[in-house]
C-alpha cells in the first residue's frame, strides 16, 4: 500500500523545523553547496539545518570556498545549536582525508548511503521534520553494493514505501513523473491507468499541502501530439491515460489531458497549469532544466517523510574547485522548511 502524505511538523508552536541535510557523495559538489547554503540568512530564517555527513570533508570544502564557518560535530539534532556561522554536523567519519575530488569512489558511495539511512531513521522517529539531500553518484552507490537508481528509490526502500513519485519544482513550472529511472521502452510498458491515477493524486496532495487549494493539473500524452487521435502510436493515450483522467475528474480533481508534451510546458509557464504530469524521465526533466537548474528542486512525493533535493548531480568536473552554485540547495532547504511548516493535506 502506498504511503500517505508526510506527517505534519512535530516542532513546538513558534519554533523552526529541523531539516536533516545529507552530504551526498563526498567526492562531488555536495559539501561545497552545503557549506554556504546552511548558513545562508534565508535558510536560518526558515529552518534549523543539521548536516549528516563528515565534518572533515565540510571543513575541506569551507577551506576551498574561503568561507569562515564553525563546523561542530553533534550527537544528534537535540544537541545542535543554531545561529551565526555555526554548522552542526552528525559526523559519521566515513571518508578518508585524502579522498580525491571528482572521482568515483565506492567509499564515498557507501558513505552517501549511510548519510541517507541515518536521515531516514531520524525523520521516521520525528527527530527531524524534513530531509534535504545533496547529490549522490549512482555509479559510486552501485560500486558500494547498493543497487538503487537514486535517492527516490533508496528512500522508498528505507521507509518501506511501495511507490513514490519524483516532482521537480521551479518558480515557473512543477512536474511530477509517472516513470523515472527506467528505459523509454520499459517506461511505456509500465504506464497503466492505475499508475497514472496514483501519480496524479500524489502530485495533487503535494500542491494542496503547499497551499494551492484546487490545483490545475495538465497530463502529458506519451506519443507526439498526444497521439493525434490515433495518427501516432497505437492508442496508448486512450488505453493508459484517459481512463485515469475519468476517475480523477469524477473525484473532483482538475486533471486535464492527454496534452501534447511540446505545448504543455508552455501552457504551464504562462500559468494555465499548476502542475504538469510527465510520462517519462526526459519528457519532464528536459524542459525544467532548460529553465535553469539553479532554481530547481527535486521533491519526493508519497513518502511518509518530507524530502527535497537539489536538481543537479555531483558535477565531478567542477568538484573541489570552489565554483559550485549553492542556489539550488538554498531553494531546496526553503521548500523543505515550507512543507514541514504546513499541516498535512
Amino acid at each position: 500500500m502506498t504511503a500517505g502524505p508526510a506527517p505534519a511538523a512535530t516542532t513546538p508552536t513558534g519554533t523552526l523545523p529541523i531539516v536533516a541535510v545529507t552530504m551526498g557523495d563526498g567526492a562531488g559538489v555536495g559539501p561545497e553547496v552545503i557549506v554556504p547554503a546552511v548558513v545562508h540568512p534565508d535558510t536560518l530564517a526558515r529552518c534549523r539545518p543539521v548536516v549528516i555527513g563528515d565534518a572533515g570533508r565540510l571543513r575541506a570544502a569551507a577551506g576551498i570556498l574561503g568561507q569562515d564557518v564553525e563546523i561542530v560535530a553533534v550527537d544528534g539534532p537535540a544537541q545542535a545549536e543554531f545561529g551565526g556561522n555555526r554548522i552542526n554536523v552528525i559526523d559519521l567519519g566515513l571518508l578518508p582525508d585524502d579522498l580525491p575530488w571528482g572521482a568515483v569512489s565506492p567509499v564515498a558511495g557507501e558513505a552517501a548511503y549511510q548519510y541517507i539511512r541515518v536521515a531516514a531513521e531520524l525523520a521516521v522517529q520525528g527527530a527531524v521534520q524534513a530531509i534535504c539531500t545533496a547529490p549522490l553518484n549512482k555509479e559510486a552507490l552501485h560500486a558500494a553494493g547498493h543497487r538503487f537508481p537514486g535517492h527516490t528509490e533508496l528512500l522508498a526502500h528505507l521507509t518501506g514505501t511501495e511507490e513514490v513519485s519524483m516532482m521537480l519544482s521551479t518558480p515557473k513550472v512543477k512536474v511530477v513523473h509517472v516513470t523515472t529511472h527506467i528505459g523509454l521502452i520499459d517506461a511505456v510498458a509500465k504506464i497503466e491507468p492505475g499508475l497514472v491515477e496514483r501519480t496524479v493524486r500524489r502530485g495533487h496532495e503535494a500542491l494542496v499541502r503547499s497551499g494551492i487549494a484546487n490545483p490545475k493539473i495538465g497530463v502529458c500524452g506519451i506519443n507526439p501530439h498526444a497521439g493525434e487521435n490515433g495518427l501516432f502510436g497505437y492508442g496508448e493515450e486512450e488505453e493508459k491515460i484517459v481512463p485515469a483522467l475519468r476517475v480523477l475528474q469524477a473525484d473532483g480533481i482538475d486533471a486535464r489531458g492527454p496534452l501534447p508534451a511540446d505545448t504543455a510546458f508552455f501552457l504551464a509557464g504562462r500559468g494555465d497549469y499548476d502542475l504538469i504530469v510527465a510520462m517519462y524521465h526526459d519528457q519532464g526533466h528536459a524542459p525544467v532544466k532548460v529553465l535553469g537548474i539553479e532554481a530547481g528542486v527535486n521533491i519526493t512525493v508519497g513518502l511518509p517523510v518530507i524530502r527535497t533535493s537539489v536538481d543537479h548531480g555531483t558535477a565531478f568536473d567542477i568538484a573541489g574547485k570552489g565554483v559550485a552554485d549553492p542556489r539550488s540547495m538554498v531553494e531546496a532547504l526553503r521548500q523543505a522548511a515550507e512543507l514541514a511548516s504546513r499541516p498535512a493535506a
